[in-house]
Parts: C-alpha cells; sequence; structure tokens
C-alpha cells in the first residue's frame, strides 16, 4: 500500500515473539526492553501479537512494560495487559472436528486450547514437558475427539517429523473448511484457528482498537504467520533467523535472534528510519 501525504511516521509497533523477542533458549533478547522504552520516548506504542496463549504473555508484558491490547493464540484472542477479554474469535465446531480429525488422522498430537485449558492426545508425546515447564503447569490429558465439548480457540498438530507436519498442512484445503486459518508457528508446530483469527486481522483490529492506520504500523517477525501482517501494515521487518520465504515478503531483513535483531531492527529500520518505504506491501 502507498503511504497518503502527511502520514509517513510509524505509531505502532507489532512484534512476534517466538524467535523474534525471544533467543533460540527463549529468553527475551537482551536489547529488547530498552529498545521498546526508546520506541516509546519517541512516541511509538509497542504491542505482540503471538502463538502463544494469554497466561505465556503475562510476563513478557511486564518486562516490555506494554500497555496496549495484546493478541494471543495468533488473533483468536485480544486481550488487555491485565488479561481481560477484548475480543475472541473461536473456531466453528464442524470446522474445529474436521481439523482434529485429520490432525490425528495424518499421526500428528493433537494440542487443544479452549478458553483458558490446554488438553493433548499424547502427555509424553514430543514439547509436551517443555511447554508445560512455560505453563507452569500439566496439559489435561484430551479424553475425547468430540470438539463440540469445547469452545476451540486453537488446535495444533505437533510432530518432530517435519515433513509430514508440512504435508498435513498441505492437506488442510481438501477438508473443505471455509473458516480457517493454518499456518506453521514452527517447524513442528502446525496451528489452525478461525479464518478471522490470524496476523494479518490483528493489525487490522488493533489498528481500529487504537485508531491508527495501517501505513503507520510496522510489524515484525520470523515465519510465515507473521507475513499476514507484512501484506498489510506500512513497514514490515523480518527476522535473519526466518526462512527465505518470509525474507522475500518483509520490506526489511534486521539480523538474528541471536544477534539482538529486534533491538537492531527497532533501532535502524523504526526509529533510525521513520518515513515508511513509498510503495509498502
Amino acid at each position: 500500500m502507498n503511504a497518503p501525504p502527511g502520514n509517513k511516521t510509524i505509531a505502532l509497533v507489532i512484534s512476534d515473539v517466538d524467535g523474534t523477542l525471544l533467543d533460540p533458549q527463549k529468553n527475551l533478547t537482551p536489547g529488547a526492553p530498552a529498545a521498546v522504552a526508546r520506541l516509546r520516548q519517541a512516541g511509538i506504542q509497542f504491542t505482540i501479537a503471538s502463538a502463544r496463549p494469554p497466561r505465556l504473555t503475562q510476563q513478557l508484558i511486564h518486562d516490555l512494560q506494554v500497555a496496549e491490547p495484546v493478541a494471543c493464540f495468533n488473533g483468536a484472542l485480544i486481550v488487555a495487559p491485565d488479561d481481560s477479554l477484548l475480543r475472541q474469535q473461536p473456531m466453528r465446531p464442524p470446522d474445529a472436528q474436521k481439523v482434529a480429525d485429520h490432525l490425528c488422522q495424518y499421526g500428528l498430537d493433537l494440542w487443544v486450547f479452549a478458553d483458558d485449558n490446554w488438553y493433548v492426545s499424547n502427555p509424553t508425546g514430543p514439547h509436551v514437558e517443555h511447554h508445560e515447564g512455560l505453563m507452569g503447569g500439566k496439559a489435561s490429558p484430551l479424553t475425547t475427539h468430540d470438539m463440540s465439548q469445547f469452545q476451540v480457540l486453537k488446535l495444533v498438530g505437533v510432530s518432530d517429523d517435519y515433513e509430514r507436519v508440512a504435508q498435513a498442512e498441505g492437506l488442510l484445503d481438501s477438508l473443505c473448511c471455509v473458516a480457517i486459518s493454518a499456518t506453521r508457528s514452527s517447524p513442528y508446530y502446525l496451528d489452525v484457528t478461525h479464518a478471522d483469527a490470524n496476523k494479518g486481522v490483528v493489525v487490522e483490529t488493533l489498528s481500529e482498537m487504537l485508531k491508527i492506520p495501517r501505513w503507520q504500523i510496522a510489524t515484525i517477525g520470523d515465519m510465515m504467520t507473521d507475513a499476514l501482517m507484512f501484506r498489510i501494515s506500512g513497514l514490515s521487518i523480518a527476522m535473519g533467523n526466518a526462512p527465505d520465504e518470509v525474507k522475500k515478503l518483509a520490506n526489511y531483513v534486521t539480523k538474528s535472534n541471536e544477534e539482538d535483531g529486534f533491538a537492531y531492527a527497532m533501532d535502524h529500520f523504526v526509529l533510525g528510519r521513520r518515513e515508511i518505504p513509498a510503495a509498502a506491501d
């Protein structure tokens, strides 16, 4: 999109979390808090958009002093910094059932996020123990595959067979679900939400909530889920650790999350270059 005359400064930064604000060990990159503080000193608002549930964003919200609405589950939930609900978009039960059946039939472990609860089909499966550590509690065993029993905010297919995860994603179109959004938040996670719960819609929603035009919004991330933000924001930045297909969709590429790439991007592409590219996508 082209930025209209007189509206050439960034007013809001929306950042992905894993792979962007966090290093490979899932720690906040050292320069991020000070970089966000510099944004605020320049009058630029800041928030996060993540595949994570709300409880896994609270420490980040505190550490980065986020005061704006936060997107969780790739936008299925929009919450205030105090965790109060602002907007939610659960999956339609028929779609949730079709997707759950597909993921299981394709040999992926099934994770179900419903309200503030987390259910897993294989409690000893890959990444469960690590996620339990992040969540601060055990996952609940998934005792039924009847998705009508839940208000599903996100389904996740999980496997360390990366090719199988990619193939399962590619076959979702054959399910004839007309209201889902499916993207890989990592090579081993296939996230599925309502069609209106994706990071592109997050940009639109926050633009509306905060009364900030999309061309005054900068977005930064490392996965195809984040590329949905790139397409409709005024300025887009891919992390150095992003796949090449994601980098090609961004206006700029910063350093990796092992090199404080988020802070570098804020200083060089947002604070150091306040004008938006003449023809940002």
